[in-house]
């Protein structure tokens, strides 16, 4: 075995490409910095990092945190941690932390929001409501129960979610304080952006497990998808549809005065939301314009001399209803209130819209963050190392700097893949774009799907930029296709995922063709390997809405990096393209066809950002191509 393994190493051979990143990861945790590194799918990054990771944290007394947005990769990771345990009989603690909602046992949680799910936690456990949680202790330590499930579970670590929580059920504890506590002892912690992104969960956090962030060697898996979690994370909005609900509800439970504030406060999101044109004419339907922080809080002002005072209140008073009905939309306003006031400035966007809700229009105050290096860099500046990766962590310094890394390592390894067992070609026929979607629009790309679809041997997935244009296609694309057409829907509970897409792996044999959206539930971390995915298509480009936030967000990052277009525009929709594009090779053997339906693909700002090792192609004999090429691979 080559010298520059790490010691944990759980596999007979190395791949290609993983020498180097294995190499990088050493070096990183040794120097105390970071790495920002672009690695393809299949090269098997997840165990290049966390088995030198872990050997680093088992030297120096760390905690390794990995982190990704999908649980999917949470089951990578495990998986990974206990072939690493079993091949050189370690014993260290392996545990995964999902969300605390997703972990409760208390009855009818499903239904409620993150936000409303922590304040109903918080609410019952101030009056303790909850028995799996007063279980826990007996006085000031722990329970006997809660001591025998903690011995119990630590013998057989790493174990599922699923596992904990059905222990703990049993057991009648809270599982995810079982978690913890199991947290507390563990060298690996899999976990979600979260529990170090947002500033408050990151705190509480990192005193339960007893660790400082400069004890935390922290891997980012995904890494492309952080800067969009960020942002939201540090972002709100204030809508009259929450506040008529927080009226509403402050009349119910007869806070009068305060009843008479929330509909100050409507009004005035009301006054701010006149539209009107530059010559002063008003604007009917969809509009939108800027406000400064200090417009809205010199009218809050007027409604309460005290804006955290007025905070506070109404915390109080969100307390006290959570007490009767588990959340509280007046603990909805009050968090928009503390925002507003305590974000900055700099890297924010505040705008007031006019949007069609499902039965009325519906006026929201945004409250946007647009530099997720804001709460990021804090992070990165103070663990003890990090190593940020993804399939499409292109160019890795913009990333770098969106998310305040300073002086990382950045790291371009090669696709593992051999060159002929993929053909990527681009159909510059149709578009996507605002200006050209029309029925003879959606028709054109169906005709083309229809031929692509038939030249696939086998089971093809298409991606679109959006429900509405999935839906628009698929209504042509339906008419006398042979092959079955699945089509993601809109809000699909988690097992409806599950199902859907083992009915699609089940047409292997005869082939089916399922319909996604490329930042939906199909377009990354899932695996559909071998003969589960013949080709691929990616239509258009998800570039977002030429709006106001669109607009700041460009000007912000041309301001303070002078490339606004391709950071804030250009590269994030394209690089989600590439995303859903990697779900049709992914091991060394797969074979097969990506394909990109749109005229943009051509163009000079769009054409570049493909990775050198795809050799594209551009053509309109893509039926002739597709067919040479299967016959070729013998399919």
């Amino acid at each position: 075995m080559s010298p520059s393994l790490p010691t944990y190493w759980p596999y007979d051979k190395v791949r290609p490409e993983q020498d180097k990143l294995i190499d990088a990861v050493k070096s990183t945790v040794t120097t105390k910095q970071s790495l920002v590194a672009h690695a393809p799918t299949g090269l098997g990054k997840t165990v290049a990092v966390l088995a030198p990771a872990l050997e680093a944290a088992m030297k120096k007394d760390l905690v390794v945190i990995f982190m990704s947005g999908r649980h999917t990769q949470h089951e990578i990771a495990m998986q990974t941690a206990k072939e690493i345990k079993e091949k050189h009989n370690l014993d260290f603690t392996v545990v995964d932390l999902i969300g605390k909602r997703w972990l409760c046992l208390q009855q009818g949680v499903d239904s409620l929001q993150s936000r409303g799910f922590a304040e109903y936690c918080k609410a019952m456990k101030a009056d303790k409501q909850c028995a799996f949680y007063e279980n826990l202790k007996q006085g000031e330590d722990l329970s006997a129960k809660t001591k025998q499930l903690l011995k119990d579970l630590s013998g057989v670590s790493p174990l599922r979610t699923d596992e904990v929580k059905a222990a703990a059920k049993k057991a009648e504890l809270c599982p995810y304080e079982v978690t913890l506590l199991l947290a507390k002892n563990a060298k690996l912690i899999v976990t979600d952006y979260l529990y170090l992104f947002d500033p408050g969960i990151r705190k509480l956090f990192l005193a339960r497990i007893g660790k400082t962030l400069d004890q935390c060697i922290l891997v980012v898996d995904e890494a492309h998808n952080l800067p969009e979690r960020v942002k939201d994370i540090g972002s709100d909005k204030l809508s009259t549809l929450l506040l008529n609900r927080a009226i509403a509800e402050a009349e119910k439970y007869k806070h009068d005065e305060l009843a008479a504030k929330l509909k100050k406060l409507n009004s005035i999101i009301q006054k701010m939301a006149l539209f009107t044109d530059k010559n002063g004419n008003p604007v009917d339907g969809e509009a939108e314009k800027y406000v400064t922080k200090d417009s809205f809080t010199e009218h809050i002002e007027k409604v309460h001399s005290d804006i955290e005072a007025l905070q506070e209140w109404m915390e109080k008073i969100a307390d006290s209803i959570r007490e009767e009905q588990r959340s509280s939309y007046i603990g909805g306003v009050a968090q928009f209130l503390w925002l507003w006031e305590e974000a900055g400035e700099t890297g924010m966007a505040r705008i007031v819209k006019r949007e069609r809700g499902m039965k009325e229009w519906v006026l929201t105050l945004h409250n946007r963050c647009l530099d997720p290096s804001i709460i990021t860099h804090e992070v990165f500046e103070n663990c003890h190392s990090a190593i940020l990766m993804s399939g499409t962590l292109t160019p890795p310094g913009m990333y770098a700097s969106l998310l305040g890394v300073s002086e990382p390592n950045l790291l371009m390894l090669e696709s593992p893949f051999p060159e002929e067992n993929r053909l990527n070609i681009i159909i510059p026929k149709t578009s996507t774009k605002f200006t050209q979607r029309s029925d003879k629009m959606w028709q054109d790309i169906a005709d083309v799907l229809k031929k692509v679809v038939m030249a696939v041997p086998g089971n093809i997935a298409v991606f679109f930029p959006s429900y509405a244009i999935l839906e628009n296609v698929q209504e042509r694309l339906d008419q006398g296709l042979p092959k079955t057409v699945l089509g993601e829907r809109r809000g699909m509970t988690k097992d409806e995922k599950q199902v859907f897409l083992n009915r699609f792996r089940d047409y292997k044999a005869t082939g089916a063709v399922l319909l996604g959206v490329i930042s939906g539930n199909y377009g990354e971390g899932i695996d559909l390997p071998g003969d589960e995915l013949k080709g691929v298509v990616v239509v258009g480009l998800p570039l977002t809405k030429p709006d106001l936030e669109t607009d700041a967000l460009i000007k912000y990052y041309d301001s303070k990096f002078r490339k606004g277009w391709e950071y804030g525009y250009t590269i994030p929709a394209f690089n989600k393209t590439l995303q859903s594009a990697g779900r049709c090779i992914r091991s060394s053997t797969d074979k097969g066809v990506v394909v990109f339906l749109d005229e943009r693909y051509e163009w000079p700002n769009y054409f570049p950002l493909f990775p050198n090792e795809w050799h594209m192609k551009s053509t309109l004999l893509y039926e002739k191509m597709i067919k040479d090429f299967f016959e070729k691979n013998g399919n």
